[in-house]
């Protein structure tokens, strides 16, 4: 069953079904989506979740194998599974197709993955999980309908925008739905008499001393090494998460070579796949994402901020750095 993002909610208070897919470009909005899930679950006493990152060299048939055994400390379990390449190969039908023919009991399994194309959507595993259980499609927000997005958003946090204000935080934060959140949780903190105004947003805004996410990527895209390293060291002492900004480098990256943008910020992009030379190159990248992500993780040796700055310079232009697919052999624990 195909289901909306807006009517999810209204669909897991009706019931849990066996399995879920969630996927889509925009990364806050798959994430939120699988956050929802994974909470109804818990309350219905999906006590235990174990988590599986699919990436070169994964076997489908570990999901099997792990919703098949049998747990020392919950009866009830959730099985993650996160596609990272966006690629679901022949294993991947199989196991996915041998699965909905049989589903565990006591076992929710959840997918969540990048946007899949009308060619993927009519496989044979895509129609099988669409008839075993629920397939979110998560579609980007678009720029006339952000103003109604953030408004919603803006309701739910108990502030209200001038009709002006609203619209200058939409045309701010177009395409970074993670950097409206971002710019809400500013406001609340503010304290502003409602209706905040447009002068009042931008001071707000203006006021800010630390850098985002996007503001990392954006200097990837422009090529500015020096503002790359900066922006990484400041995230970095201010606490932000690594998987967040990786996060959003990574679904920056997929949503590439994108249009309808902005024209200043598809100059940046342009100039960027230029500097890559090729699209395909894109796969490489996000697979050296993932590489951080397990160093991240602890799965490999090494400091994951420094091999996310080694790979930011390296896609501002500096080719002098070793990628972290060269450093692989050193960095696996023995």
């Amino acid at each position: 069953m195909q289901v909306k993002l807006a009517d999810l909610e209204a669909r897991l208070a009706a019931g849990l079904a066996p399995a879920y897919l969630v996927c889509g470009d925009e990364m806050l909005l798959v994430q939120e989506a699988c956050d929802a899930i994974i909470a109804a679950a818990q309350i219905q006493g999906f006590s235990e979740r174990s988590v599986h990152h699919v990436e070169t060299g994964f076997r489908w048939n570990d999901i099997v194998q792990d919703a098949a055994s049998m747990s020392l400390f919950a009866e009830r379990r959730i099985i993650d599974v996160r596609v990272v390449s966006n690629k679901f190969d022949r294993a991947a039908s199989e196991t996915l197709r041998s699965y909905a023919d049989a589903p565990m009991d006591d076992t929710l399994l959840l997918i969540r993955a990048g946007r899949l194309d009308a060619k993927q959507r009519s496989t044979a595993w895509f129609k099988a999980l669409d008839k075993l259980g629920v397939v979110v499609l998560v579609w980007p927000v678009s720029a006339s309908e952000l103003p109604r997005w953030l408004a919603a958003r803006l309701r739910v946090a108990g502030l209200q925008l001038a009709p002006d204000a609203l619209n200058y935080l939409s045309q701010h934060v177009e395409g970074n739905l993670l950097a409206a959140v971002q710019e809400i949780e500013k406001l609340k903190l503010a304290g502003l008499e409602q209706p905040i105004s447009t002068e009042a947003l931008m001071q707000i805004m203006e006021d800010s001393a630390h850098y985002d996410a996007f503001e990392l990527i954006d200097a990837v895209f422009a090529g500015d090494a020096a503002r790359v390293s900066r922006v990484l060291q400041i995230l970095r002492q201010e606490g932000v998460a690594l998987f967040a900004v990786l996060g959003a480098l990574t679904s920056q990256l997929r949503r590439l070579p994108g249009g309808g943008m902005p024209t200043q910020r598809q100059r940046l992009v342009d100039g960027f796949l230029r500097r890559l030379g090729s699209v395909r190159v894109i796969d490489r990248v996000l697979a050296q994402c993932a590489l951080v992500d397990a160093q991240g993780k602890g799965q490999l040796l090494g400091d994951a901020w420094i091999s996310l700055e080694n790979l930011c310079l390296r896609l501002a232009g500096n080719r002098v750095l070793r990628s972290l697919e060269e450093q692989l052999p050193y960095l696996r624990r023995s």
